[in-house]
């Protein structure tokens, strides 16, 4: 979804916190997203360049994308770019080998995807990482003339997106353990300090 700033501490009427997408305001909460996203893309940049063959690009953008300020709201990205990924993966995976080569697999695996997220795994948080993932894995078998040489390189993509979003939520949990954690309240205060 939309980042929403304004809205992002108000407490529902349940009483419990929002768990929507942070967005980095200035102060603390600024400076502790910009060493989680240093942090998390110096290790996956430094990992995957010492695997043959292996860009992080793809790794450190699934690393930012799961990446929040916020534990909880890290945690709910993370399960659901996993997911959204698995599902990507599978559907661009069946659409490779039934369709082959044919460059017409790719908008059938995209609306294949669409409908797959709207109406079977309904995670609306990160559901655009499933055409996103479906899309990578086809583009990434198109580029190859062998059926299994493509399949393995696309697998080799899906892997490069999950190894960042690993990194991005544990890059977090050790970045939450370096500082006390704060209350509601004080979160709340920290971020309308921050936008004034």
């Amino acid at each position: 979804g939309m980042l929403q700033p304004e809205s992002q501490h108000r407490r529902p009427r349940d009483g419990r916190m929002s768990v929507t997408p942070s967005f980095p305001h200035r102060g603390g909460m600024a400076w502790r997203f910009a060493a989680n996203v240093f942090i998390g893309s110096t290790l996956v940049w430094v990992v995957l360049r010492e695997i043959g063959g292996v860009s992080p690009v793809w790794a450190i953008a699934a690393m930012v994308a799961s990446t929040d300020p916020q534990m909880d709201v890290a945690a709910r990205m993370f399960r659901s770019r996993i997911v959204n990924v698995l599902v990507g993966a599978a559907v661009g995976l069946v659409f490779m080998l039934v369709g082959g080569s044919s460059e017409w697999s790719l908008p059938f695996a995209l609306a294949a995807t669409v409908l797959m997220s709207s109406y079977l795994v309904r995670i609306p948080t990160m559901w655009r990482q499933a055409p996103i993932t479906a899309a990578l894995v086809i583009a990434s078998g198109l580029s190859h003339q062998s059926k299994s040489t493509g399949i393995e390189f696309g697998l080799i993509k899906v892997a490069e997106v999950l190894f960042g979003c690993v990194v991005g939520l544990v890059i977090r949990r050790l970045m939450s353990r370096l500082r006390p954690r704060q209350t509601g309240r004080a979160a709340c205060t920290e971020s309308r300090r921050a936008t004034v």
